[in-house]
């Protein structure tokens, strides 16, 4: 999709219930600076991040124009100029199951003021995300979520999740693979002009990835903000296969430890490999590194195939797991034909939305090949085929194939109407690449 949306009309219901509350929705105009500055001190203070300097807003009122940037503000308040509450939208492709992308409408920044709570602006925001998506025919949204009670009662579910890592290097000696390739020390300048060729190699692998945008990369590489915000301990490394090819890229930093025999903590700030040569390059590197005891590995997929490549399994510890990116499926036929399945068969579902975007009675008709069909199916369900009763919350948690439909069933959260029915959604829409999502947005 181009950035049509950027034209996208406020949603009038949303503007209409918070105007009676004496508030005001609108768009941002990313082109002035001063508007769109006030825009990001208040998204940062939702987040309790400190003021920003004049250098980080510069960087971010020049990379996130693309995005549609909405606020409400409150003229009554002594700040008018300030919105009281924050949201920020595009649209892009994410990966789903079977190496295929669809179109996402992503929703970020979502803030409200401590002073406007409990007064219908995050409904009215994100009701009105939903409905701009739906719109301009975009049929899924997503978002990272820092709190997550809020964001069910639209529909969003946990679809991907992630785990911090820590890899205790005293007793993980390498046992994995021998690599090919070779290690390279670059600079960051050299990793921003090279590592988005690299992960557009990487990014079709994983259901849940979606493309990371130019300031990203700036973001990540410490270029932004003034010269005292930058990292000074920085390291890349970029791998290369046995032909000299790039296959992937880490960046990390080396901390000191006090009181530790081996002196050193090394956090793992990114890792992309395009192949399992790569992989096992990046990560025995990182592993055998001198004079560091543990390898700290935040925002990783659930079952890392380093901790199958060490000599004590238990040496690679998940410190933390939980949700990373939610879902919300808003056009059915439209979501479950763009992915591939991993079993034939057919499935109806009867799924309720309280917003109605996706309320419907839905045959997924299941080929050979895994490609699929969706037609509204008001009649009896066909021979043999799984039925189940379902909220928009729990189909778009199934979507990318690391939710078990089984576990939904004995949660409550799915019912079957053929016995059996759950399994047979599992083995269909179950993805054999275990879905991960590498970035917060």
């Amino acid at each position: 999709m181009s950035n049509d949306y950027l034209r996208a009309p406020i949603d009038p219901n949303s503007a209409q219930s918070l105007e009676a509350g004496g508030l005001r929705l609108d768009l941002v105009d990313t082109a002035d600076a001063e508007q769109f500055g006030s825009w990001l001190q208040a998204e940062a203070r939702g987040f309790h991040d400190g003021a920003a300097s004049d250098e980080t807003i510069a960087g971010q009122v020049a990379g996130l124009a693309y995005r549609r940037t909405t606020g409400v503000w409150d003229d009554t308040a002594a700040d008018a100029a300030s919105p009281v509450a924050t949201v920020s939208s595009w649209s892009t492709p994410v990966t789903v199951p079977g190496e295929r992308a669809i179109d996402a409408w992503a929703v970020s920044a979502v803030t409200v003021a401590p002073t406007h709570r409990r007064r219908g602006i995050a409904r009215a925001m994100l009701e009105a995300e939903l409905r701009t998506a739906r719109s301009l025919g975009v049929p899924l949204a997503m978002l990272t979520v820092s709190e997550a009670t809020i964001y069910g009662r639209f529909g969003f579910a946990p679809a991907v999740m992630a785990a911090d890592w820590k890899i205790d290097t005293r007793r993980a000696h390498w046992t994995g693979p021998t690599p090919d390739g070779r290690l390279n020390f670059i600079t960051v300048e050299q990793l921003k002009e090279q590592g988005p060729a690299i992960v557009e190699k990487v990014r079709l692998q994983s259901p849940g990835e979606i493309e990371p945008w130019p300031l990203f990369w700036d973001r990540a590489l410490g270029l932004t903000g003034s010269e005292a915000e930058r990292p000074k301990n920085l390291r890349v490394v970029r791998y290369d296969d046995a032909a000299g090819e790039p296959q992937g890229f880490a960046t990390y930093v080396v901390n000191e430890v006090a009181g530790d025999v081996f002196g050193h903590s090394l956090e793992v700030r990114i890792v992309s490999t395009a192949t399992d040569d790569a992989y096992a390059g990046i990560w025995r590197y990182l592993i055998e590194m001198d004079l560091v005891g543990d390898v700290i590995a935040p925002l990783r997929a659930v079952d890392e195939a380093f901790a199958w490549q060490i000599s004590d399994f238990r040496a690679a510890t998940k410190t933390r797991q939980r949700d990373h990116l939610w879902t919300r499926i808003i056009d059915v036929k439209a979501a479950l034909e763009a992915r591939r399945y991993s079993a034939h068969g057919s499935i109806v579902l009867e799924v309720s939305d309280a917003l109605g975007f996706a309320e419907g009675r839905f045959l997924l008709s299941i080929a050979d090949d895994g490609t699929a069909r969706v037609r509204d199916w008001p009649g009896a369900a066909p021979d043999n085929a799984a039925i189940v009763a379902l909220g928009v919350s729990e189909l778009s948690a199934l979507y990318l194939g690391g939710v078990s439909a089984a576990t939904l069933a004995r949660a409550g959260r799915i019912t079957e109407l053929h016995a059996g029915s759950a399994s047979a959604i599992d083995a269909s829409f179950r993805s054999p690449i275990t879905p991960w999502l590498s970035i917060w947005f």
